[in-house]
């Protein structure tokens, strides 16, 4: 790799070794939220320059930035031999930003890479507590307000949720939308808005797993990402594009069970 991918990589390795087992797992089984390794994250651009494909990074300056499989699939690896618990935090971010990147909304792409390159992360509102990850239904309806939509409904499974700079979410527009009845919806959501309400996490660990709530959040036209079929087929490409992150994940957690048997039958 060129030496800013390689300094970044090797800080990850340094932040886990230096930190070392013992509080790792003490952090991991306690289910403390991982601020440090978001800090570093974020100051030495790390998901910013491995999440932002190039013609993006163009708009906000960032000339190391490109979508390249060979470093995202050894930063998933490193991440996964180290902790699979910090590794969502990366996973989730992808999924949340694919929305984005496949928009032709460039206000929003333009913004989102701002926001990446501040160091924020992201989270992908595609689950329901009733219809699990089926792309077919939302009960997250979008209404017609002031010049633009409200939206109101519920999520569950969303990771980040707790501290992401924006969520994409997944809906629809309600069933007597005058232009798009029922249609399919892909929105930008700001966790920092009051009409956003963070319920729980709904799993016990380090990552967060959010369950949360849109009380008539206003969504102006600028936020839609993608509407009708396109909405749809985002869904599924974010999904596969993604998923991918999971095969090279699941490399380091099988190598780290290697160290652990060496050193084991070795002792």
């Amino acid at each position: 790799f060129d030496e800013p991918t390689r300094d970044k990589l090797l800080a990850l390795v340094d932040f886990f070794e230096t930190k070392g087992l013992a509080r790792n797992k003490e952090e991991y089984y306690s289910g403390e939220w991982y601020t440090d390794f978001i800090e570093l994250v974020a100051s030495k651009k790390i998901f910013a320059t491995f999440a932002t494909p190039a013609e993006v990074g163009a708009l906000v300056g960032d000339d190391e930035a490109r979508w390249d499989l060979a470093r995202i699939n050894e930063l998933n690896e490193i991440l996964g031999f180290y902790s699979l618990a910090h590794w969502y935090a990366w996973q989730v971010s992808v999924l949340g930003l694919g929305p984005v990147w496949l928009s032709d909304n460039d206000s929003a792409r333009t913004e989102v890479a701002g926001l990446l390159a501040e160091g924020n992360i992201f989270g992908f509102g595609l689950s329901e507590r009733e219809h699990g990850a089926d792309i077919y239904s939302s009960d997250m309806i979008l209404r017609r307000r002031d010049g633009g939509f409200s939206a109101s409904g519920g999520k569950w499974y969303i990771g980040n949720g707790n501290a992401a700079g924006r969520l994409s979410v997944y809906g629809k527009f309600a069933d007597d939308d005058p232009e798009h009845p029922g249609e399919h919806v892909f929105f930008l959501v700001d966790p920092g808005h009051p009409g956003y309400e963070l319920l729980k996490n709904v799993v016990f660990g380090q990552m967060f797993v959010a369950a949360f709530n849109l009380h008539d959040y206003p969504v102006a036209a600028t936020d839609i990402l993608h509407v009708g079929k396109a909405a749809f087929d985002a869904a599924l490409a974010t999904v596969n594009v993604g998923k991918v992150n999971l095969g090279w994940a699941s490399i380091g957690i099988s190598e780290h069970s290697f160290y652990e048997a060496v050193t084991h039958a070795n002792n």
